[in-house]
């Protein structure tokens, strides 16, 4: 006997599943679609027209989409970016445009211009702290002298002096970080200041959340800033429990009021906890249980952040002040501001903080200016390793003069595109010497980078275009002894759990995953 099978059977054809059982919930499921047609002639008729014009209406919307792509595509032309980001939208804009035109709109426009000046405009009215913090760290003797070509260059480039007189310790994972963090603020007796790409409302989060607020009813004056996107799941209970008892919550937003999509596009990475303006923490993690209690699929992140004391907390200050404003409009100049060293002697480092405003590209060539500098070594550890033609030719060079190049990146990790896009570079960067680890513990988060016995960073900024180009980022570069063997330390012991990607890795897969691994590098630019 044959079974009945419904108009809609089509749209389900499981295995092993009689036909009558797939009609009953397919029958059951478009019945609500069927009641609206049924009560609603003009719908019906609407539908019908649709399906008798249905080759027409698609070339229409074909020619439509593709028009837009065009319309797109001229946009692109107009906007400062790099040459193959330009490419790589004009390409996506007018082959594939029903998906790249919604993207662009979302997420591609850059407003470089507008933006910067609109950024620059609201913190230029933060110059008078800055000259006031210059002023105090001269009177206090507290700015390193620009030694080299390195430190006259970076310095020129964040408008920040090289101090001395600091404190760095390394914190390793969320263990140390966040207890260290949490110590802090309950020792707070006039303010915190929180400024964080990620925060959560689960265990780490409410933890920090009730921390914050009994320290506002004791009187502390508290202000958080969090990032719009990067906190895009936290709901507004948790941030009317933390307005509700008196701590100041902002989110990041672009200063431009005009509906456009650069607040999506250009975000706040910064992690940045000031307390007292006595000391400060920076690095790679987030607020949330993924960094302190391994919840999710890739387990306790491989994180690191790093705390100081000293004139660097006054520099790092600077970064959240400016934020701060370009968000509220409120000047923080309450604060402490006068610098007091933590150590007698050495101690130097730098506070560099970049972001799409910048006048250069602050990322990519402090990142550049490190590893040009080299002469022994360069040691990095990114998430994200989708760096530009101009890096990877930086990297290349500085190996094949000899240097010890060695790259970490995370085995398995939370950004697929990112994932697929870093096999692609493996086979030059092999043919030049540069060696690339990938750590097979932990989806490995931090990002850090050591150049010879010189100078080590920790920070938020990764290898990857949006950091260069798009993200607010906050590194904090030590030129003191002790911190760089302690970074020297964890990252030997960081390359102990990694095995050695060979160049010829992606030739040895299949022609399906090199295929993707090829379209994910043509996206890198847009990544």
């Amino acid at each position: 006997m044959h079974e009945r099978h419904s108009s809609w059977s089509f749209l389900w054809r499981a295995r092993y599943v009689p036909g009558w059982i797939r009609d009953r919930v397919l029958d059951g499921a478009l019945a609500p679609i069927r009641c609206v047609f049924a009560k609603h002639e003009r719908l019906r008729r609407i539908a019908a027209w649709m399906r008798l014009h249905r080759r027409r209406l698609t070339a229409v919307f074909v020619l439509v989409a593709h028009l837009l792509g065009a319309a797109a595509s001229l946009n692109v032309l107009t906007e400062q970016r790099t040459p193959q980001g330009a490419i790589a939208w004009i390409v996506s804009l007018n082959t594939f445009p029903y998906l790249a035109v919604p993207l662009y709109w979302t997420i591609g426009e850059t407003h470089y211009e507008t933006y910067s000046t609109a950024y620059r405009a609201s913190v230029s009215e933060g110059d008078p702290i800055i000259k006031h913090l210059y002023q105090s760290l001269k009177t206090a003797d507290l700015i390193a002298p620009a030694s080299d070509g390195t430190r006259q260059v970076l310095t020129r480039l964040v408008k920040l002096p090289v101090t001395r007189g600091n404190a760095a310790k390394l914190l390793i994972d969320g263990r140390q970080t966040f207890d260290a963090m949490m110590v802090e603020i309950d020792a707070a007796e006039s303010y915190v200041l929180l400024e964080s790409y990620i925060i959560r409302d689960d265990w780490l989060g409410r933890e920090l959340k009730n921390l914050l607020v009994k320290k506002a009813q004791q009187g502390v004056r508290v202000m958080v800033l969090y990032d719009e996107y990067g906190s895009r799941d936290l709901p507004s209970s948790y941030l009317s429990d933390l307005t509700e008892n008196g701590v100041l919550v902002h989110g990041f937003n672009s200063p431009l009021a005009d509906g456009s999509t650069t607040r999506i596009n250009f975000r706040n990475h910064r992690k940045l906890l000031i307390v007292d303006g006595v000391s400060a923490f920076v690095g790679g993690l987030n607020i949330g249980d993924e960094y302190r209690y391994g919840v999710d699929e890739l387990g306790l992140y491989r994180d690191t952040h790093v705390i100081v004391h000293g004139p660097l907390v006054q520099c790092s200050q600077v970064a959240f002040v400016e934020d701060w404003h370009a968000v509220t409009g409120e000047m923080l100049e309450n604060l402490r501001w006068t610098p007091v060293a933590a150590k007698a002697t050495g101690g130097e480092g730098l506070c560099v903080p970049t972001g799409p405003a910048d006048e250069f590209d602050t990322a990519l060539m402090f990142f550049m200016q490190l590893v040009q500098s080299s002469e022994q070594r360069v040691w990095i550890a990114t998430p994200y390793f989708v760096p530009d033609e101009q890096m990877v030719t930086t990297l290349k060079l500085a190996s094949l003069r000899g240097v010890d190049v060695r790259i970490m990146i995370p085995k398995h990790s939370d950004s697929t595109l990112a994932w697929l896009s870093s096999f692609s570079y493996l086979s030059e960067l092999d043919a030049a010497g540069v060696k690339v680890y990938r750590y097979e513990p932990r989806f490995v988060h931090q990002k850090v980078i050591l150049v010879d016995d010189s100078v080590a960073a920790v920070g938020t900024a990764n290898f990857d275009n949006r950091s260069f180009r798009l993200n607010f980022e906050l590194m904090l570069a030590m030129f003191d002894c002790d911190f760089i063997s302690d970074v020297e330390r964890m990252l030997e012991d960081d390359f102990l759990e990694c095995r050695r990607v060979e160049g010829d890795d992606l030739q040895k897969r299949n022609l399906g995953f090199q295929l993707l691994v090829r379209a994910s590098r043509l996206l890198a630019p847009i990544q």
